[in-house]
């Protein structure tokens, strides 16, 4: 079968084209010319794409020579620009668009430049008589988030904020022209219509902290975010005129280097530095060596308004995605435009952001495909939820019924069973048993366990036959949110809740003593969880340490008393 598709990639070996062509290297039915300012560079990347089923071409393309001569050579049906800076585009950025409308050549960018995405509009009508499409913004930001905003306020009868953010995995590869951008505008004044009002924004120079926790998954751990210059900023006060706050933001790791950014675009800002943009090959030199955490990305979005009753309401939307597959999501967009093209699809012809083209729906089914995982929360202030009702969000209601039971507690609550305890060899895990007051080895031991509940806290009040001992329960606020946190005296944990497999497991994410966090590889390993036996609630506990051994593992059953 012969390629009847010719896509064009400037930057097509750099980090975002690059990324396009490996999502969209499966289709036979595609001529994919790689192409950029260095040959050598594209034909390297040609030549370690073995496997491929499109027909790859590398090739030399220069966007300050003669673009007609170049694209007539190569008589591309669509071309996509995912070169960038666009930002620094210069005194003619869309000589690019001028030359694909001239020659009739579909066009779509990834362009990540608020300016530069809110002014592609004024091809409109050149675009509509040449027949062809010219889209920009073709990545997350801003249409994903788009998606994700009209899904969120479809009921709502006012959008009143819209908050979002992207937290990239340490190991992503950020690409140089997106450190060029970054350092461009950093610190720089942002003029921005809220409300209809106008307001002036510093990228990088506002902060917040967020985490990005999708029900029934493992979190992010509580990140920083500092506002970027995107084109959601324009996009979204646009489609939401009536919104009062708009903010977008990023969270690059770790998070001792953000906040040296931080710290530098301050400086922009206060005018005692012009612009960050000569330290650029600085910055992307460090973020391509200094690397560590957790090999996971993840996106949010949060949006605040009122029901159709006039009552308060907010949701958001996470996202999260393992290894190297977070990566691809800024190219996905243009990934399925393309599809859609092969498939037979028409896209209307015009010059415009491209947050008509793609849905949430459309996204979820390139998700799908990959270890990416979303869900929604209703953030609402709660009028009587419990602590496990909090912290899972939507996946609260696909637990087992006897599980739920457990945690709905909303004064006392008390419980019987049986239980076996047995206790670690090391004298040292018996030292620590013995302070917190757990049993001692034993078969067959009588369990009861008190819940009692005041100011949206549990305490738990555990006796196995003599022994006693509590802690206290309640949900994580702050660096804990999203999580369970569980007190032991000046001992404190923040714990994941996740059901898999008719298990809710408490997974460990960080501890604390007397208030200071202590690194995770320094605590207890914990394999607990709580399932459903024959009908009846059971409980598993086991804890060790890398030092010390087996602590102590302790499980049984549990049935609710009457009233």
């Amino acid at each position: 079968m012969s390629p009847s598709l010719t896509v064009l990639i400037i930057g097509g070996y750099g980090t975002f084209g690059g990324r396009l062509v490996e999502l969209l290297e499966d289709e036979v039915a595609l001529n994919i010319i790689i192409s950029g300012r260095s040959f050598v560079k594209a034909e390297a990347y040609w030549r370690a794409r073995k496997g491929a089923c499109a027909t790859l071409t590398p090739a030399l393309f220069d966007r300050s020579g003669n673009l007609e001569e170049q694209l007539a050579q190569w008589q591309p049906d669509i071309v996509v620009d995912a070169s960038g800076p666009f930002q620094n585009y210069g005194a003619a950025p869309y000589r690019v668009i001028e030359a694909c409308i001239s020659l009739k050549i579909n066009y779509l960018d990834l362009a990540d430049g608020s300016t530069f995405v809110d002014g592609v509009a004024q091809y409109d009508p050149q675009a509509k008589q040449a027949g062809v499409f010219i889209l920009s913004g073709v990545s997350s930001f801003p249409v994903l988030t788009v998606a994700v905003v009209r899904h969120l306020a479809q009921d709502m009868q006012k959008v009143q904020s819209i908050i979002g953010g992207i937290a990239p995995s340490p190991y992503a590869g950020v690409g140089d022209n997106v450190i060029r951008a970054i350092a461009g505008y950093a610190g720089q004044p942002v003029t921005l219509l809220h409300g209809g009002k106008e307001k002036t924004l510093y990228p990088l120079t506002e902060t917040r902290r967020y985490t990005v926790a999708a029900p029934g998954f493992v979190p992010l751990r509580n990140k920083l975010f500092s506002l970027v210059d995107v084109p959601d900023l324009k996009v979204l006060a646009k489609l939401w005129p009536e919104t009062e706050y708009i903010w977008m933001g990023a969270a690059p790791v770790p998070e001792i280097l953000h906040r040296a950014l931080i710290l530098f675009a301050g400086l922009v800002k206060h005018r005692l530095v012009a612009s960050l943009l000569p330290l650029a090959p600085l910055m992307a030199l460090v973020m391509r060596y200094v690397r560590w955490g957790e090999h996971r990305g993840g996106m949010f979005v949060e949006v605040a308004g009122e029901d159709q009753a006039g009552h308060a309401v907010k949701k958001s939307w996470h996202l999260l995605a393992e290894g190297t597959d977070g990566p691809l999501i800024p190219s996905m967009a243009a990934e399925f435009i393309i599809r859609q093209i092969l498939a037979g699809k028409r896209i209307k012809a015009g010059a415009r952001t491209a947050v008509e083209d793609i849905s949430l729906e459309d996204y979820q089914a390139l998700f799908a495909r990959r270890s990416i995982e979303t869900g929604m929360r209703d953030d609402t202030p709660p009028s009587d939820n419990t602590v496990y009702q909090t912290v899972l969000g939507n996946e609260w209601n696909n637990l087992p019924p006897e599980i739920r039971a457990m945690h709905s507690l909303r004064d006392r609550l008390s419980a019987t069973g049986k239980g076996t305890v047995k206790r670690g060899w090391n004298p040292l895990a018996h030292l620590i048993c013995g302070i917190l007051g757990m049993p001692k080895s034993s078969e067959d031991i009588p369990v009861t366990v008190t819940f009692t509940a005041q100011d949206r806290i549990e305490t738990w009040t555990r006796q196995f036959g003599t022994y006693v001992f509590k802690s206290l329960q309640y949900a994580g606020k702050g660096r804990d949110d999203r999580l369970l946190v569980e007190r032991f005296g000046v001992l404190r944990f923040g714990m994941a809740l996740v059901p898999e497999d008719g298990k809710l497991k408490l997974v460990l994410r960080h501890w604390s003593a007397f208030g200071i966090p202590l690194p995770i590889w320094l605590c207890v390993k914990s394999d607990s969880f709580e399932t459903v036996i024959g009908g009846r609630f059971h409980f598993h506990v086991k804890l060790s340490h890398p030092l010390i051994g087996p602590i102590i593992h302790y499980q049984g059953w549990l049935e609710m008393e009457a009233a």
